[in-house]
């Protein structure tokens, strides 16, 4: 069994109850399944779940190179050689982060994405912008600390994608889960 759940903000990736976080628990009733990797708390959007145990490593497992998908709304304005380093080797301090793949997403793409509850803090003086990055490997926290490392501090990061699994494509709202028709 493979479950997509549309994570919101705030929600911790584990099952069991936990003192300042809504839990997995809050959203996906479904026994013996386990979170496929796992998407930071402050971050939102796709996350997959299984009862199979091959399956998770080949979902989670960085040596698999499953390329996962992230919209991230990031304060600044584009600018195309602070872009440029997120498409070379970054070094991230204890590691070296491989390429992204990025493009800028226009205003008919993020016409699609919810609203976050609480909303971002909008600051009118500083501009913002959203870009897709593709990654395949998955480290703690990399797409932020990739971004912020290219001048870019995250505002918002949402996963859309992992292999061919998308958040869209399943049409799955906010805080709700289904079971997914196509393998990542």
């Amino acid at each position: 069994m493979l479950i997509a759940l549309n994570k919101p903000y705030g929600v911790i990736c584990q099952f069991s109850p936990h003192e300042k976080h809504r839990s997995l628990k809050d959203f996906v009733p479904v026994p013996n399944v386990y979170p496929a990797g796992r998407l930071d708390t402050d971050s939102e959007g796709l996350l997959l779940l299984t009862d199979d145990g091959r399956q998770q490593a080949r979902i989670a497992n960085p040596r698999f190179k499953l390329t996962k998908t992230y919209w991230a709304q990031l304060e600044g304005s584009p600018d195309d050689e602070r872009l440029a380093l997120l498409q070379r080797p970054l070094d991230l301090g204890d590691f070296i982060a491989q390429p992204a793949r990025i493009r800028l997403l226009d205003e008919h793409e993020t016409a699609r994405i919810w609203q976050r509850d609480p909303p971002i803090r909008v600051r009118k003086s500083v501009p913002d912008f959203w870009l897709q990055i593709q990654i395949c490997e998955g480290k703690n926290r990399q797409v932020r600390r990739m971004t912020a490392k290219a001048g870019y501090p995250c505002l918002r990061l949402i996963r859309v994608g992992i292999g061919r699994v998308n958040l869209f494509d399943l049409g799955i709202e906010l805080g709700q889960w289904r079971e997914c028709p196509t393998l990542p």
